[in-house]
């Protein structure tokens, strides 16, 4: 049974040297969304949470909405484990896969083959493992003699393929998503989506950030908007609502 967990989660980011300027306060506001703090030798703080609490079990598949810069991003990886909260607690039993910006954990001067079996290996697979998916993203990303090549020589839609192939070559229990179907041709975002409505079937936990409020409609079913640093969950409906303040 999965679990993923956060009770009063706060984050803040420091920004240096801007504590007596209040312009660039003002620009780092309007900018994060985020709330400014003041600090000690010029220091000024951007609280990216504050107090957040969640919990999601089994069978949730939870939309986070918010304008650019509000924070979902952040929520996720301290989903993740990525970030650590200042204060807080994150709790998640089960295995967690994302699938982040374009190219996360890949070196662009390795092959796509040695890049899939690096980031699986990221993940904790086995080399075994790892050497067992490589058919499996090779069927999803159509990517065919490129495999063979450095990723520095892909387009940002081939990118797309051989992190989404790889990332999704083995199931996790918790599947965080962030923004993932912005890039890459209609009819690999299709096989994407499609593959994405199995996972979601099949998997325990999914939480996807994204500003495709109909595709959040079609594949969760619990809502949560992030504004000024604070979550709310809010009703399917209330997504309209989000897509005035995003904008």
């Amino acid at each position: 049974m999965a679990l993923l967990e956060l009770k009063d989660v706060s984050v803040h980011y420091p920004i240096y040297n801007a504590g007596s300027m209040s312009l660039r306060q003002r620009l780092v506001q309007v900018g994060t969304g985020g709330r400014i703090g003041g600090g000690h030798h010029q220091l000024v703080t951007v609280q990216a949470l504050a107090n957040v609490s969640l919990t999601l079990r089994d069978g949730d598949a939870a939309a986070i909405v918010g304008h650019n810069g509000a924070g979902k991003s952040t929520l996720l990886r301290t989903m993740a484990g990525i970030y650590a909260p200042d204060a807080g607690a994150v709790t998640a039993q089960g295995e967690i896969g994302t699938v982040f910006e374009l190219g996360a954990g890949m070196d662009p001067e390795l092959s796509g083959y040695e890049n899939i079996l690096r980031v699986l290996m990221l993940t904790g697979r086995s080399l075994e493992e790892a050497k067992a998916c490589t058919s499996a993203v090779e069927e999803f990303s159509e990517l065919g003699d490129f495999l063979s090549l450095p990723v520095r020589t892909y387009s940002s839609g081939m990118t797309m393929r051989l992190m989404f192939a790889t990332a999704t070559a083995v199931q996790p229990n918790i599947l965080l998503l962030d923004e993932m179907f912005s890039t890459g041709d209609e009819e690999f975002q299709a096989r994407a989506k499609d593959k994405l409505h199995q996972w979601i079937a099949t998997s325990e936990i999914v939480v996807f950030a994204s500003h495709d409020h109909g595709l959040l409609k079609k594949l969760c079913n619990r809502f949560f908007r992030l504004s000024h640093s604070e979550l709310v969950e809010i009703s399917r409906d209330d997504l309209r609502d989000s897509s005035r303040r995003e904008s």
